[in-house]
């Protein structure tokens, strides 16, 4: 008789996930530009999760890039006049309650209440998986790019000439190492494309790093001394500095990295 593949619970499934978010080595640093739509995400009703299902649909869309908040099932959809996309996978969201029942005892007959608890997923869509849905359901793409701001074009040609997988999308830049790949947000939300390139550069400095390339060793935590020299590698890249690299510039000494020569 063949074996029934294991299917994760609910909860391994969110916990591998932010397990290998953790593994992948990535890094908030200085965001200089716009955040996305910000709150937590909503159902088709326009009523917003709790618990664990706002921070599991915050990282599904940050992975995937969305701009909506708003999440539903397929059936929501299809009453709602849309349709999601073919080949668009559905993410879960987690149902949970407990709850009290009678439960009589074969001995003594005596009627007693015992709590119960169930956990259980279903399958969710985010907005921008779907087409055809009322317009509140998309939010408005907002560019605070000044419509004549343009980069040198020496910086145009180290931007078009990298060799990195770069992706765009969500509110946060960072590099993924088991991916080998660079998110970034979208042009659109940073002040000038200056501060675009900077943060491309920025990232690419870890990029660099990967065990294909330098094979450098990222560090475990904020401030170790891997982590500051990975961090000063990156600034290496950047073309922009900002004031708030002093916080990792006094992590690596405080270190001991400037006694290395």
């Amino acid at each position: 008789m063949a074996k029934t593949a294991h299917k994760p619970s609910p909860a391994d499934t969110i916990t591998n996930a932010i397990i290998d978010k953790l593994e992948s080595g990535v890094r908030p640093w200085v965001k200089p530009w716009r955040p996305g739509l910000g709150g937590r995400p909503l159902r088709a009703t326009g009523d917003p999760y709790k618990g664990i299902n706002c921070f599991w649909l915050w990282l599904c869309a940050e992975s995937a890039g969305y701009r909506s908040r708003t999440w539903m099932t397929y059936k929501q959809s299809q009453a709602l006049r849309g349709q999601v996309r073919e080949g668009e996978r559905s993410q879960i969201a987690i149902f949970y309650k407990s709850y009290s029942k009678t439960v009589e005892s074969p001995v003594t007959g005596d009627a007693t209440g015992e709590m119960r608890r169930v956990l259980r997923s279903y399958a969710v869509f985010n907005a921008d998986q779907i087409d055809g849905l009322p317009e509140k359901f998309y939010p408005c793409p907002v560019s605070v790019v000044a419509p004549d701001d343009a980069l040198p074009d020496r910086a145009q040609r180290f931007l078009d000439a990298l060799p990195a997988t770069v992706h765009q999308g969500g509110d946060r830049a960072f590099y993924d190492r088991v991916a080998d790949s660079i998110t970034m947000p979208p042009v659109a939300l940073f002040s000038t494309r200056a501060y675009f390139a900077s943060t491309l550069a920025h990232e690419a400095g870890h990029w660099t790093g990967h065990p294909d390339r330098l094979n450098r060793e990222f560090g475990r935590k904020f401030g170790d001394n891997a982590y500051a020299f990975e961090e000063l590698c990156a600034l290496s890249g950047q073309s922009a500095p900002c004031l708030t690299h002093h916080r990792t510039v006094c992590s690596w000494h405080n270190a001991g990295g400037h006694q290395a020569g």
